[in-house]
């Protein structure tokens, strides 16, 4: 069996593979694993957990409550708010650990477990891997005054808005802003913040019902937005995922503003702030060549790591950057928060179109998207992909022909025999052309069952 904890906590099926039992062991397991680690000498330990709306959050989250207080943890229940906001009120509130019962921008069914250590910050693998190893362990429960205490945190929304608007550096008077919420974590203090923030405010997709999650509505159905942005002819729209810790953005005409071009229009706002660290934005290897090739022109440094935003905030802290993020809207403003967060990144945006004065279409047309074409090429020997001659001859062909105007990237799936060919060039023709080429190689030469 794998590792039980993935990039993003525990996730799984709510009440097959994600049940009440695991959510309380868990529980119990990072209380006694944080305890002899020294994290909770010389005071009471505290923990602040969350939820989305999904309906086996209720089960999922009074199971984790209960788990905490019974290892002696006090606990801040937080109820539903967006994973950025437990990270941040597990700082706020000088506790030891949160957790979040989400599965994001997931189906409903489904639901997930994640931990942040004191601070805010994600544990680190060693941290997970040894709660693991101590699940189900027989163990000494606490007794009389010793058993930890539950209490509702009716002010966590308003403190977490609060610090949005403190992170606010322009108000958004003047703009006309359409929110969809996903029907998840950010019904409330989404449109709450923004409204506050000084926007007119349209509300799509926030009304949760523990069942509608991600339905047709969110950063991953954005036509309902594109649609309300413009029958409302709204300046923009920003749509959430089920636990906001992302966003992508439509402008005026409804045209779809991925993560790449948010990225790029926040590293030009931060670097004229003067607070871009080093002049530099930290992306993944997905990332589009034409927002490298913007920023380059404009004097900022666009530092890659691996695709996962794990490795997106390793490489920002390490380097002491403030701004990082993926195309999927996963944007990092380090500044601010410990996590990537939705709502924050589309304050940020809206206030460059605000502070401004010009349309978001004209603030993204900062970079041009290449075409860029994706073919996964099932049941093939992806161990090999980079150490086999005829393919990586096959690659350096293609990178020699798309020189100056396009790029070539293979990857390996993590947890499929598939091997993703990611071609960018400067017509979609172009790239289709090299992506099949290049797939066709690695299907022939790294079918299963050949020869090494």
């Amino acid at each position: 069996m794998g590792r039980m904890f993935g990039t993003d906590g525990v996730r799984g099926v709510a009440n097959v593979d994600v049940t009440a039992e695991l959510a309380v062991d868990l529980a119990v397991a990072a209380a006694h694993v944080l305890a002899e680690q020294g994290a909770f000498r010389g005071h009471r330990p505290k923990a602040v957990v969350g939820r989305d709306p999904r309906a086996s959050g209720e089960f999922l989250s009074a199971a984790t409550v209960a788990g905490l207080a019974s290892a002696g943890v006090d606990v801040h229940d937080a109820g539903v708010l967006p994973t950025p906001a437990i990270a941040h009120l597990t700082a706020h509130t000088g506790a030891d650990l949160g957790v979040m019962l989400s599965a994001s921008h997931n189906p409903m069914p489904d639901n997930g477990i994640k931990f942040f250590s004191r601070g805010g910050h994600k544990l680190p693998d060693a941290v997970e891997d040894a709660i693991e190893k101590r699940l189900r362990e027989k163990w000494d429960r606490p007794t009389g005054d010793r058993v930890g205490r539950i209490r509702t945190y009716d002010r966590g929304g308003q403190d977490y808005v609060e610090h949005l608007l403190r992170a606010l550096p322009h108000r958004l008077e003047g703009l006309h802003v359409v929110l969809d919420a996903a029907h998840g974590a950010a019904s409330v203090v989404g449109p709450q913040v923004f409204e506050q923030a000084g926007a007119k405010v349209t509300v799509i997709g926030a009304s949760p019902d523990g069942l509608n999650i991600n339905d047709g509505f969110g950063s991953t159905h954005l036509e309902p937005l594109q649609e309300a942005v413009q029958q409302h002819q709204a300046d923009l729209g920003v749509a959430f995922d089920g636990d906001a810790d992302r966003c992508l953005a439509v402008d005026a005409a409804g045209q779809k503003v991925d993560g790449d071009q948010i990225m790029a229009i926040l590293a030009l706002d931060l670097k004229e702030r003067g607070v871009l660290a080093h002049d530099t934005l930290v992306a993944t290897v997905m990332s589009n060549l034409g927002m490298m090739q913007a920023m380059e022109r404009e004097g900022i440094t666009v530092q890659q790591t691996a695709v996962g935003d794990r490795y997106v905030l390793e490489g920002m802290r390490q380097g002491g950057f403030a701004l990082g993020g993926e195309q999927s809207g996963h944007v990092i403003l380090l500044d601010h928060g410990t996590t990537g967060d939705g709502v924050l990144t589309g304050l940020v945006l809206a206030a460059r179109v605000a502070s401004s004065g010009k349309p978001l279409a004209d603030l993204a047309a900062v970079m041009t998207r290449l075409p860029q074409i994706m073919i996964n090429v099932k049941d093939v020997d992806k161990h090999r992909v980079d150490s086999h001659a005829a393919v990586q001859d096959a690659v350096r062909g293609a990178e020699s022909a798309l020189a100056g105007i396009g790029r070539v990237l293979l990857r390996k799936s993590g947890t499929e025999p598939v091997v993703r060919v990611m071609v960018e060039a400067d017509t979609a023709d172009r790239a289709t052309q090299v992506a099949e080429e290049l797939a066709g190689v690695v299907r022939r030469e790294l079918a299963l069952g050949d020869p090494a």
